[in-house]
């Protein structure tokens, strides 16, 4: 067919200028629209029946009862592409043809659909023959190329390692279908005369030849991890095929669900106060609309107000399980919690008493089996406590000259690291026995890495150091020009946020070693203030404030989301429930601890808990 008024070539025309569809002429279709008439070749003309005007359709122009297709851009032909292969996905073939009709696109390349065809029915001969023809379009001067990609790239593309790749993808669907057919020798000449020729991957060779001595089928498709012969193996192997051709021969795989899924992601990441689970999939996403969150979805609101301490709180901590929560007071006492995962009210649980100096910092055991409680500076012992028979399993003091004031589980759970501001600090293991011990550190926080060897401890030199407990090195990660009050790392170990005198709160990459960001809006001066990463993918940081507030800001944006007031002094730690992003708590000097979550279901209008919200900086 012609389209915009010039001859058609086939060889060198772009992607989109052949109406048909797949390679092959589509049936006629005639429909009926606005007096005009769509004939066999997918142009419209007048239809004078009625006495009807000629008038315009889908934007093209009616001249003489002939019309004069308008020009698609390349942005518009590619997504009539897009919508053609979702279409085609979804089994409307009939709704393809026409729309690649009245477009003059182009779904795909012939090539490229010969060679689908031949994969999916598992012509290997005919579908490696395939791709060579694949491969010399792409050397043609006139092929069709990809927008803002050279020929030469798109020839290395498809030669050397990129073309053995595919042969060998397609060669060993051959060989494992003849596998399970029962054909043993046409499987091993594939072995032998067509795969390791390649020279490719022989490693994965070695591994195929094994399969030789499957006994049956199900025991090949277990071992091999393969879902056998048929229509599924072969849309896998297709798709993996797929990425290694250009856009222009042949669309990636589903991939107007793919810049869909790209969108939402996008804007989920660009909104403050997305705090709940993604779904990977589209079907409960509003397409129609953009995404947007009420922030009275979000943990700015008080739930619930804990007032059985009597005196400064001085720090909380969730477990590891979000069912229950830990606080430690001036009052000696440390309470555990427990929290209704239904309703998110906290009831008391336990009350662990004795901490002669009060207690300053928590941390629970990876399990949630055990509790160590620590005491402010001059507090030289430690309590193990076991968190379901509250019974004190352990109470550790090295020295009465000792301070042990902070403390952090190796993720083995069997051993802990402990120490304080007078010089050094210890490994131990449940019993409170010494493993190892650092001399000539004045520890202020510690923190134990993932792999299970390395301890991080800030100290009295304003910086964080790493510490091997195996090989006996240390070395400089952090280095702030102010003391570092305390500071917690994210879950993948990769960040940490420091609470640094006089200065905030500060983000460090811990990989890079080099300061992210600093908050904005936080009173730090030289009292202890402990922060927290929290909300779904810890998206998001909390902290304590001298200024009886608690702050939350986006974790990439420095002036803070929310402003929660009702403390009444100032406010120590904070802490986010890892399990129910909903659900922050705040311990403080005025003897409370507070629960906040999202509004209560019915509308907040000018409630008390919305006065408690005080700001929200979008």
């Amino acid at each position: 067919m012609q389209a915009n008024g010039a001859p058609q070539d086939t060889d060198a025309e772009e992607s989109c200028r052949n109406g048909t569809q797949n390679g092959e002429p589509s049936s006629a279709v005639t429909a009926h629209t606005n007096g005009l008439t769509v004939n066999n070749n997918g142009n419209t003309v007048v239809n004078i029946n009625n006495n009807q005007q000629p008038a315009s359709n889908n934007g093209n122009s009616v001249s003489d009862g002939v019309t004069k297709k308008k020009r698609l851009s390349p942005g518009e032909e590619d997504v009539i592409r897009l919508v053609g292969q979702h279409l085609h996905d979804l089994g409307l073939n009939q709704t393809v043809d026409l729309l690649m009709q009245e477009s003059g696109c182009r779904l795909e390349h012939p090539s490229a659909t010969r060679f689908r065809n031949h994969v999916m029915e598992g012509e290997w001969d005919k579908a490696e023959s395939d791709l060579n023809e694949l491969k010399a379009l792409m050397h043609s001067p006139s092929a069709i190329v990809v927008r803002g990609t050279s020929v030469s790239a798109l020839q290395q593309l498809l030669s050397g390692p990129l073309m053995s790749r595919m042969k060998f993808l397609l060669l060993q669907q051959k060989y494992l279908e003849y596998l399970e057919d029962g054909k043993v020798l046409e499987a091993l000449q594939v072995l032998r005369a067509e795969l390791t020729p390649l020279k490719y991957n022989t490693e994965r060779i070695h591994v195929l030849s094994g399969y030789l001595m499957c006994s049956h089928a199900e025991d090949l498709r277990s071992k091999a991890e393969w879902e056998g012969k048929g229509t599924v193996s072969r849309t896998k192997l297709l798709d993996k095929l797929q990425t290694y051709l250009p856009p222009s021969v042949m669309l990636p795989p589903r991939r107007l669900q793919t810049l869909l899924k790209q969108a939402v992601e996008l804007q989920r990441e660009r909104c403050l106060y997305h705090n709940t689970k993604q779904d990977s999939g589209l079907d409960s996403v509003p397409l129609l609309l953009d995404h947007t969150c009420n922030r009275k979805q979000f943990p700015c609101y008080t739930q619930q107000i804990l007032t059985e301490h009597c005196n400064e709180v001085w720090f909380c901590k969730f477990s590891n399980d979000g069912t229950k929560l830990a606080t430690g007071s001036k009052d000696t006492t440390v309470i555990v919690w427990h929290i209704d995962t239904e309703t998110q009210q906290l009831k008391l649980m336990k009350t662990l008493e004795g901490h002669a100096y009060g207690v300053s910092y928590l941390a629970w055991s990876p399990d949630d089996t055990y509790l160590i409680a620590c005491g402010p500076d001059d507090c030289s012992e430690l309590w193990l406590w076991n968190v379901q028979t509250g019974e004190l399993r352990t109470k550790m003091s090295q020295s009465h000259e000792d301070s042990l004031t902070s403390v952090a589980w190796n993720p083995d759970g069997k051993r802990f690291v402990t120490g304080g501001q007078r010089g050094q600090f210890y490994q131990c293991d449940l019993d409170g026995n010494l493993l190892d011990s650092w001399e000539g550190v004045r520890v202020q926080c510690l923190w134990c890495l993932n792999d299970g060897r390395t301890v991080l401890a800030s100290d009295t030199h304003q910086r964080i150091r790493g510490y091997n407990f195996e090989d006996l090195t240390d070395r400089n990660i952090v280095q702030e020009d102010h003391p570092i009050m305390s500071f917690t790392v994210s879950k993948n170990g990769r960040l940490a946020l420091l609470n640094v005198a006089t200065q905030g709160v500060h983000l460090w990459d811990l990989q890079d070693r080099v300061l992210v960001r600093k908050y904005q809006g936080v009173t730090q001066g030289f009292y202890t203030i402990h922060s927290c990463f929290g909300g779904q993918n810890e998206d998001f940081v909390a902290s304590g404030s001298e200024d009886h507030k608690v702050y939350i800001w986006h974790r990439r944006s420095e002036l803070p989301i929310a402003e929660l007031s009702g403390h009444t002094r100032t406010v120590n730690c904070v802490t986010w429930n890892p399990i129910l992003p909903g659900l922050l708590a705040s311990a403080s000097d005025d003897g409370t601890v507070r629960i906040w979550g999202p509004a209560p279901f019915l509308d907040v209008q000018e409630g008390e808990g919305l006065n408690e919200c005080c700001s929200m900086d979008s």
